[in-house]
């Protein structure tokens, strides 16, 4: 029973990332037009959290304002050293491993009002709750132990905590120093709440504003 409740659990956490990482990894990969493969993805990442993760889905923060204030300090720290300093083209940042701070979306697809909001409300509703699965979930728990649910949520242990902060980091490419930085803080505010829909919240108010600050300033390179 228990080898089962861990399967399940593991898809639960797991499932919804594989799916969204991989058929990015397709998009890319084979140069498809997001037009038709972003919706797709979407609706993929949805039927993997309604058919595993269900069961695994927090149903209440435990500081929702506090969370909020994180996502907004989050966003700020993402968004301002461009804004500060304009570093984001040096060798560090753009790179052959890390790749370049420039859209995959083509400029006629960048006036699309359906892409716009489909582009928004992934990032915003749909990559929160995937990657807080994934990351803080799952990652963080099974690196302290391979049978994850035996460690309660928000268990701090610094090889997992480090280790998380830094693959979260690669996983943002060129934007990996502040990816780093949202890392930590998101591992951070896992710790002291316990309570990944706090980390949820807080995940979706930096997307959710930076969504914005991309819609109204033209600066498409964050979204990769």
């Amino acid at each position: 029973m228990e080898t089962t409740d861990l399967r399940e659990a593991t898809l639960g956490y797991v499932a919804p990332f594989v799916v969204f990482v991989g058929l990015m990894g397709v998009e890319h990969a084979a140069g498809l037009p997001p037009q038709w493969l972003y919706p797709l993805r979407l609706v993929a990442v949805s039927l993997a959290l309604i058919l595993f993760s269900r069961r695994y889905l927090p149903l209440r923060a435990s500081f929702p304002l506090a969370s909020i204030a994180i996502g907004v300090g989050v966003f700020v720290v993402w968004v301002a050293p461009d804004i500060l300093f304009g570093y984001r083209h040096h060798w560090l940042f753009e790179n052959a491993l890390t790749g370049a701070a420039v859209s995959t979306a083509p400029s006629g697809l960048q006036s699309s009002l359906a892409f716009r909001i489909l582009r928004t409300a992934g990032c915003t509703l749909l990559v929160p709750v995937v990657e807080e699965l994934f990351w803080r979930g799952w990652l963080m728990r099974w690196l302290v132990d391979t049978r994850f649910l035996k460690v309660p949520l928000g268990t701090y242990a610094p090889f997992a905590f480090w280790v998380a902060a830094l693959l979260f980091a690669s996983e943002h490419g060129p934007f990996w120093e502040v990816g780093l930085a949202a890392g930590i803080v998101y591992n951070w505010w896992i710790v002291r709440t316990r309570n990944l829909a706090d980390c949820m919240i807080a995940h979706a108010v930096t997307n959710g504003l930076l969504s914005a600050y991309v819609l109204i300033t033209g600066q498409w390179q964050y979204w990769l």
